[in-house]
């Protein structure tokens, strides 16, 4: 049965989250669509939560561990939908954000793939006050490499017929869309899009609207920095095997704003050392991200060198301020494209 969209969910030890994440999809307000949840060899009760879910649209499909790119594989090779929208098993969405994005995607046939900015949440689903805000257009691919304009994985929409423009089949014969090296985890995703960039002629387009709720977890940990950070490399590294001209214009930005990120994710885990290693090594890589975008570079490296300097009480203090102050202004913003987009719709 054709469906206009499919909602595709990789599962994978989410028992914490899941149940509230497919609800938040059954509880759109477009409801043409189809949710394929895939299993991804869960060990926790992941699965049996969502055997309980008895809505029709609902389908499990199930694989051994592989990781979630191969999960998204999976899906994608079942999806029966003309778009595919992608969601995390710990994440929430908006209750319009399917109907935003068909509307976007019908409206707009240049636009292959559609995005929009996210909200904080925590671990218990609470708003933290601050928003992902993005690039929302004239993506280029050093946009998707340093400013991230796709800031999750469940954020985007994608027309099917461009996921189909960039399959391959990988050496155990499986028809790709993502790469499933486990090597590029968790940097698979903008792999994926650089793809989608360089090999087709599609735009990326964003909607001015937090229709995404991301979950900060309070289980992260400075390793899992090393990884992201280690995943990145090998991702540029597989850009090189196949765009070499590119990989090397490209490379000391593309590293630069991946150090400046993860020094913000350092600052964030309360790991001073690391958010200041991680931020200078941003400059020496390149320097010219203090032109590019000096307040947020220089932001970086005054709380960086903030956090390891006052004491943890006086630190605190402010940084809660500063969360008041930048969730003003980005709701500020938010507020200033949403006003411009009314009235370019009319």
């Amino acid at each position: 049965m054709v469906t206009k969209i499919t909602v595709l969910i990789p599962l994978y030890n989410v028992e914490a989250y899941i149940e509230k994440t497919v609800q938040s999809v059954l509880n759109q307000s477009y409801s043409d669509f189809e949710v394929l949840l895939v299993n991804d060899g869960s060990q926790d009760r992941s699965v049996e939560i969502c055997q309980k879910f008895t809505d029709p649209r609902i389908k499990i499909l199930h694989q051994e561990n592989q990781g979630p790119a191969a999960a998204r594989n999976l899906g994608i090779r079942h999806a029966q939908g003309e778009y595919v929208a992608f969601l995390d098993g710990d994440d929430l969405w908006d209750e319009n954000k399917l109907v935003k994005h068909i509307e976007h995607l019908d409206r707009n046939p240049e636009v292959g793939v559609s995005f929009c900015p996210s909200r904080f949440i925590d671990d218990q689903g609470n708003d933290m006050g601050l928003l992902q805000l993005t690039k929302m257009s004239e993506i280029t691919p050093i946009d998707l490499l340093c400013r991230t304009p796709i800031g999750n994985g469940s954020v985007p929409v994608i027309r099917k017929s461009i996921l189909e423009e960039i399959e391959f089949v990988n050496a155990s014969g499986d028809v790709c869309y993502f790469n499933p090296d486990r090597r590029l985890h968790p940097s698979e995703d903008v792999e994926c899009w650089i793809r989608i960039a360089l090999k087709t002629k599609c735009k990326f387009e964003g909607i001015p609207e937090a229709l995404t709720l991301y979950r900060i977890s309070s289980q992260s940990y400075s390793a899992q920095l090393m990884k992201k950070l280690h995943s990145w490399e090998a991702m540029l590294q597989d850009l090189e095997s196949w765009s070499p001209l590119e990989a090397q214009e490209w490379k000391a930005p593309a590293m630069a704003y991946q150090y400046r990120h993860l020094a913000r994710r350092a600052v964030s885990l309360r790991d001073g050392a690391m958010a200041i290693d991680l931020i200078h090594q941003a400059i020496s890589t390149y320097g010219a991200i203090l032109i590019e975008e000096p307040h947020r570079t220089l932001q970086t490296l005054f709380a960086a060198y903030l956090l390891k300097a006052l004491p943890k009480q006086l630190y605190q203090g402010f940084e809660a301020i500063a969360v008041q102050i930048t969730g003003a202004m980005q709701r500020y913003r938010m507020n200033s494209a949403l006003q411009v987009r009314s009235t370019e719709l009319g």
